[in-house]
């Protein structure tokens, strides 16, 4: 599939938190860009950075250096209210643990984001946000009376009920068996695809990995690998890195 126009840009993106140790560099110098329509696969063992850099792309944390652009928004020139509005309306996230309101039915959990973006008809949608990804004789259950297939269900049309330009999931098949994790990838792919959302799955698995357009790989915090991306840092180049940044 071709794509042109790019919907994510990050440039000399750095990332360090404080610790009680001092500062720990999570990310260092991120250079890449995604285009609108792409699936994209990050991979790379756990602390390499991926789920930091997820957070970077959806603003929930905010670079040490560098900027970033998400579909039209400079993140570091934006306020938390426009970067909470820029996630309402434009970016879906499913995360390994469901995060669904307990005291809420599937119906409700689905409505509550589209309700916070002003949608009038928020429960008509998501009752069909519902219906899409097979769960329309379950939408008065609450979490609980769920399976957690069922639970991600419910969390992937939450995600996709406000039509985002972005659907990104971290480790979304984690908590669930082989076979039902299968059946979540499938559906995630082909709702994705009907509403033609860029796609970027943060995960451990090669084989889901190899289901997108292009591949990431992460060690250390640096971008090791890039199958979309011939000027890419390669694993071999790693050690040299880590010497010259001391």
């Amino acid at each position: 599939m071709q794509h042109s126009e790019n919907i994510i840009t990050l440039a000399g993106v750095s990332l360090t938190l404080s610790s009680g140790a001092g500062p720990v560099n999570i990310l260092h110098d991120i250079n890449f860009s995604i285009k609108a329509g792409e699936s994209v696969g990050i991979v790379g063992p756990s602390g390499s950075g991926k789920s930091s850099l997820m957070s970077l792309m959806t603003g929930l944390e905010q670079p040490t250096s560098g900027t970033i652009h998400v579909d039209g928004l400079s993140l570091g020139d934006a306020d938390e209210d426009a970067l909470a509005r820029h996630r309402l309306s434009r970016i879906g996230i499913v995360m390994q643990a469901f995060h669904l309101i307990p005291t809420m039915t599937a119906l409700e959990n689905v409505a509550v984001p589209m309700e916070l973006a002003g949608i009038n008809d928020a429960f008509d949608r998501a009752a069909k946000e519902l219906e899409l990804v097979g769960l329309a004789h379950r939408m008065d259950h609450y979490p609980a009376q769920l399976s957690g297939g069922e639970q991600q269900r419910v969390a992937l049309a939450r995600a996709l009920a406000v039509e985002p330009s972005l659907l990104f999931g971290d480790e979304p098949t984690g908590n669930l068996d082989g076979t039902t994790g299968r059946a979540i990838i499938d559906l995630i792919f082909d709702l994705a695809s009907r509403r033609n959302s860029t796609l970027i799955l943060i995960t451990h698995d090669p084989a889901l990995a190899d289901r997108c357009d292009r591949v990431i790989s992460m060690g250390d915090g640096y971008i090791i690998d890039d199958t979309g991306d011939t000027q890419s840092v390669t694993a071999r180049d790693l050690p040299n890195l880590k010497a010259d940044v001391g």
